[in-house]
């Protein structure tokens, strides 16, 4: 997706966004932090992981993970993908000015289907965007134990102007 209206930001002012992105979304957006929620990936699919603690359980007999924990997982990862594809779309644009993009950004609709139990020690969320238009933006979600066992997937649509 690139921009036709100017030249591509330098390697510099991508890196200075890749920055200010995994830092919105690893200390500023602190609902994150309670999840654990770490950058793995921006590109070319963006990859966030967070390792299993007490906190997380949802049935403590198992020691599986809880399905809000999965829901609120998928919906950052979707809306974090959005995120670096808008910064994608608006190339020809400064850090600042994408940064400037997401104030009014929100999740509309969301859906999880839950397909194995929530056990393991590391987890693997992954997003695409399916379509980014000019004020709805569209993504697939997964999410992966350690050992690569799906154990939900996602699908959502955000508001984005």
């Amino acid at each position: 997706m690139t921009h036709a209206h100017g030249p591509r930001r330098s390697a510099e002012e991508q890196a200075r966004l890749d920055a200010a992105l995994t830092d919105l979304f690893e200390r500023r957006i602190t609902f994150n932090q309670v999840l654990g929620l770490k950058v793995v990936a921006l590109a070319p699919q963006v990859q966030l992981a967070f390792e299993m603690r007490p906190e997380l359980v949802g049935h403590y007999l198992y020691g599986r993970l809880h399905g809000g924990v999965i829901s609120a997982t998928l919906d950052a990862t979707g809306g974090f993908a959005l995120m670096v594809a808008i910064g994608e779309k608006h190339v020809d644009e400064t850090t600042e000015q994408v940064m400037h993009r997401f104030a009014r950004m929100g999740t509309i609709d969301l859906r999880i289907d839950y397909l194995r139990q929530g056990l393991g020690q590391r987890f693997v969320a992954s997003a695409e965007v399916t379509r980014l238009g000019g004020r709805v933006g569209s993504t697939l979600m997964r999410l992966v134990n350690e050992q690569g066992t799906l154990i939900a997937t996602g699908a959502a649509a955000y508001m984005i102007s």
